[in-house]
């Protein structure tokens, strides 16, 4: 059992702030939302204030992993397992829950250095959204996504996420050898995070982030944008094998990917068994033009 409901936010660092509003605002079809940095770009899918807080910095990198619990006693749980596990845990102030947008939170670094924050209490924002493609994000009991996340420390990460923060298991893939990646989720959504080796930790610690939109007219409308403003397309539109997701992927500023898309399957506990797929998709996700991710690119080159 998992006191994890799904992926709440992510607050990224970058250098590329205005390149990020062209790409989030214009090309993607985020809505703007609010947030303490006025420097910073909040952005909305539903009725949180944001779901994507990035803010100026002098290197690109993730800030934090944000995931939500139902209640203070839900959060409560959720420390004393992780110090159980002999991971300190930060008690954040009551300014800092407030910065979230949560009424209180805490935060740790999981075992392949991701910052990673759990909250409960996020403020709402229940002024009309207005995305750029009238899409609908979908959202709600699923979470904001999915993220995947790289570490040199495989093993222990899975067992942390399995074992300490009870994310249950929803297959793998192997990626060379007997290397998996390990899809792990705590909701309907097929998975809210995954695992994947990767040769270093540090910046900017993420591989991808997934959305979902209600619809493949956006996902094709939002590609033709984001293709429009000079933005890298990593892989081509295709339906993967696992979560059954139609989506293309698309270099976001700083060395990661945003996958954009639509008709994720919805897993139902009572009968699913976790499972290895030996393709990625059915059809399409050519990565053949892709560059090379920053978590895959040895430091300093």
């Amino acid at each position: 059992m998992t006191h994890i409901r799904g992926l709440g936010y992510l607050k990224v660092q970058t250098q590329h702030i205005d390149r990020w509003r062209e790409f989030a605002l214009e090309g993607l079809g985020f809505a703007e939302g609010e947030g303490p940095d006025p420097d910073g770009l909040y952005l909305r899918m539903d009725e949180r204030r944001s779901r994507l807080q990035l803010v100026p910095g002098d290197s690109d990198k993730v800030l934090a992993v944000g995931w939500e619990v139902r209640d203070q006693y839900a959060l409560a749980a959720v420390r004393e397992a992780v110090e159980k596990s002999g991971t300190a845990v930060a008690v954040l102030t009551a300014e800092e829950a407030t910065a979230r947008d949560a009424e209180e939170a805490i935060a740790f670094t999981d075992p392949g250095g991701t910052p990673v924050e759990v909250f409960f209490g996020p403020v709402l924002d229940h002024s009309p959204l207005r995305t750029k493609f009238a899409q609908k994000f979908v959202t709600g009991a699923m979470g904001m996504g999915h993220v995947v996340l790289p570490t040199p420390n495989f093993a222990e990460t899975v067992t942390f996420y399995n074992e300490v923060l009870g994310f249950l298991p929803r297959g793998a893939m192997k990626v060379g050898g007997p290397v998996r990646i390990r899809f792990m989720g705590v909701n309907q959504r097929h998975h809210s995070a995954a695992i994947c080796p990767a040769p270093h930790d540090g910046a900017p610690g993420l591989v991808h982030l997934m959305v979902e939109v209600d619809s493949l007219d956006a996902v094709g409308i939002a590609l033709d944008a984001v293709k429009e403003r000079g933005f890298s397309i990593s892989s081509t539109l295709g339906r993967h094998t696992n979560d059954k997701m139609v989506s293309f992927y698309v270099r976001a500023p700083g060395g990661w990917d945003i996958e954009y898309g639509c008709e994720g399957m919805l897993v139902d506990e009572t009968y699913y068994t976790a499972e290895e797929i030996t393709k990625d998709s059915y059809w399409g996700h050519d990565w053949s033009g892709s560059e090379p991710l920053a978590a895959f690119v040895p430091p300093g080159k």
